[in-house]
């Protein structure tokens, strides 16, 4: 009896990773070695992306509420201390929607933290 060598579990493998680098161009797309190196390599690159993406939306949420202070006559550091010290605690996503869609609601906002500078 000829010796097993796990032909469907090998080739179920391959297949894994070969779908895992699907799209990948030149050798990296097709050759098993290079395959698992890319997609290893893809792997981190995109936990890294999850995290770098939290930091560029917070740098746009911090552009976003500046532009809309300078508007208003304060500075950003200004304002977010105000905001301290007047016990608003809204988050920088919240507060760049409000600058976005409710300029009435950030006025109020904004002299709020101007009142308890």
């Amino acid at each position: 009896m000829p010796r097993a060598r796990k032909g469907a579990a090998r080739h179920q493998a391959k297949k894994r990773i070969l779908n895992l680098v699907k799209g990948h161009r030149a050798s990296a797309g097709r050759l098993i070695r290079l395959a698992k190196e890319a997609s290893v390599r893809a792997q981190v690159n995109a936990r890294i992306g999850r995290k770098l993406r939290k930091r560029d939306f917070r740098g746009l949420w911090i552009t976003r509420v500046n532009a809309a202070c300078k508007q208003r006559g304060i500075r950003y550091s200004e304002f977010i201390n105000g905001l301290k010290k007047a016990n608003i605690e809204i988050n920088r996503k919240m507060l760049s929607e409000i600058a976005i869609a409710d300029a009435a609601g950030f006025d109020a906002i904004v002299e709020a933290a101007k009142a308890a500078l």
